[in-house]
């Protein structure tokens, strides 16, 4: 395996690490509340990132949202990516690719999911959904929520489709999200079970919600980054009976637990993303990167937030937002103990 992005890959992270640096800062970010960032996802847009995504595949997308996780910038990036462009791209019949992709990435539509399934939702003989979502990360920006039926087949619902209802709902994290309640929503079927198809719906579920785990695996990497660099600058300048107290051995052992931790997160992304895009496979590897983004991403940001001492536990601290964040991507599709347990049944099948 081969994880050296290519000349597109280098150069798509290169901007997006600029316009994430220049646009989400802490000002920026604390007068966003919970809300997106309209400027960034405009200049996100315009600078083709999203549309890039298609060409410079999963593993491309993983080192994109590390950028993002570093400055924890509040717009619907990995959502929109992984439960939109990739999924309608590589599960969706000729006429969605056509009629779908080219606003998703223009960035004029903003897709999510409500995954994982979970039996959740139901679909009736006529394609209409029924069923309930308690938090759908940025569902608040969504103009598409792709949704697994309890069959696991995939249903695109426009969130102002007759039947759907959508509330505003606070999560740890400030992601826009929302409760969603569909009543005899209408929806299409992804893929219409065609040709594009044709691996089954199951294969389809699977694929997407590894591809989720896999690029939000990636988002965490970032966000551990980022708190680690925070704690480092700080425990550099700040000075304790006269010394750094990065000079300390307990504070010098605390962030090099917290650096490998952020390595490994990275480096399990970074091979379940590769493996996705060369079409081989890889369940066991995204649940692999999705355990380590969750055991090990709470380390961390707990480990930033305590390395910054009285001021890691200010709400208004840059370092805490990333504490949240950290601890939302640990809860979301699947926490460590369930993810453990799924992969230890994927192994034991192999036996």
């Amino acid at each position: 395996m081969d994880f050296r992005p290519t000349e597109e890959q280098a150069a798509a992270v290169g901007l997006a690490a600029q316009i994430f640096r220049d646009l989400a800062t802490h000002e920026r970010l604390a007068a966003a509340g919970t809300g997106t960032d309209a400027e960034l996802w405009k200049a996100l847009a315009g600078s083709g990132l999203i549309a890039a995504v298609e060409d410079v595949g999963l593993l491309g997308l993983v080192l994109l949202l590390e950028e993002q996780g570093r400055t924890t910038a509040q717009v619907p990036f990995a959502a929109t990516c992984t439960y939109g462009l990739l999924a309608v791209a590589a599960h969706g019949s000729a006429e969605q690719r056509a009629r779908l992709l080219p606003a998703l990435a223009a960035g004029e539509a903003v897709a999510t999911g409500a995954f994982p399934a979970r039996g959740r939702f139901t679909a009736d003989a006529h394609g209409r959904l029924t069923g309930t979502a308690q938090a759908v990360p940025w569902l608040r920006d969504a103009t598409h929520v792709l949704v697994p039926s309890a069959d696991r087949q995939l249903w695109l619902v426009r969130t102002d489709a007759s039947g759907a209802e959508t509330a505003p709902q606070e999560t740890t994290a400030p992601w826009s999200a929302g409760r969603l309640v569909l009543d005899g929503a209408e929806a299409e079927r992804l893929g219409g079970g065609g040709a594009s198809d044709a691996g089954g719906d199951g294969d389809a579920y699977a694929a997407v919600l590894a591809s989720a785990r896999t690029a939000f695996a990636g988002l965490q990497a970032g966000v551990c980054a980022g708190s680690l660099a925070r704690a480092v600058a700080h425990t550099g300048e700040r000075e304790q009976f006269g010394r750094p107290l990065s000079t300390n051995q307990a504070v010098m052992l605390r962030a090099a637990d917290a650096y490998m931790d952020t390595e490994a997160i990275r480096v399990t992304a970074y091979e379940a993303a590769w493996r996705i895009d060369q079409g081989l496979p890889a369940h066991e590897h995204a649940v692999t990167a999705a355990w380590w983004a969750s055991e090990a991403g709470k380390r961390v940001v707990h480990a930033g937030q305590h390395l910054h001492g009285g001021m890691g536990a200010d709400l208004d601290h840059p370092v805490h937002r990333h504490f949240l964040w950290g601890r939302q991507l640990d809860a979301y599709l699947g926490c460590g103990s369930e993810l453990l347990a799924e992969l230890g049944a994927v192994l034991a099948r192999e036996v």
